[in-house]
């Protein structure tokens, strides 16, 4: 993954905002990222450009060789579905489908056998130490628990690179150290890149290389 002159700038009437001034950034395979900074300081922006959710208003944005802002709406979709995978600080997990049909989802829209995808979600539930929840609605699960499942939903299609924003910040210490580890393990495991937005010193300290986000700017890397 790679972004060259990345700005963003939010409008609204004759208010603008610059969220984001040409930003330079290269993610390796394997490598681990934490984006560190104040908040506001624009790093759950720059996240959210880098998987293609949102269009820069300058510069360009390449995931696995393909410029995503490029593509149409259907292949920048299909393109996030098979090289990245994303955890936010809430799991937004459907609240009508079970740990198992949720973690399934992104295969499922990738049209694969429901069988498949169904064993597959469950292999990746039961990595996470949830294959005795995979029945139970997120409501019926801990908040370490709904994390848990995120993170394997993030993990489900094999991507490339998984992009977490703040993904421990409403846990508390004890299960969020389990979420590191949980993420580190399986960066290794699966040679994913990660980048994560993080308030989290710990966090940040177990990735090979911190990048600094200040006014919009990479302040330090």
């Amino acid at each position: 993954m790679e972004c060259r002159g990345v700005s963003k700038v939010f409008a609204h009437d004759a208010i603008r905002v610059t969220a984001l001034q040409t930003i330079d950034l290269r993610v390796a395979a394997g490598e681990r990222i934490a984006l560190v900074g104040a908040s506001g300081s624009g790093k759950s922006t720059l996240l959210h450009i880098l998987g293609g959710l949102s269009p820069p208003s300058a510069g360009q944005v390449r995931v696995a060789g393909r410029d995503i802002n490029a593509l149409s709406p259907a292949a920048a979709g299909a393109l996030r579905n098979r090289a990245l995978g994303f955890v936010y600080q809430f799991h937004h997990l459907l609240p009508e489908f079970t740990a198992l049909e949720n973690v399934a989802m992104p295969l499922l829209i990738r049209r694969i056998k429901r069988g498949d995808a169904l064993a597959r979600a469950e292999g990746i539930l039961t990595r996470v130490g949830l294959g005795h929840r995979i029945a139970h609605k997120p409501g019926e699960l801990s908040g370490g628990e709904r994390q848990r499942a995120a993170v394997a939903r993030a993990l489900v299609t094999a991507p490339q690179c998984v992009l977490a924003d703040e993904p421990t910040g409403n846990l508390d210490s004890q299960t969020a150290a389990s979420i590191h580890d949980l993420l580190l393990e399986l960066n290794l495991e699966h040679g994913a890149s990660l980048v994560v937005a993080t308030h989290d010193p710990k966090l940040a300290s177990k990735m090979t290389r911190q990048v600094r986000i200040k006014d919009g700017t990479i302040a330090g890397a």
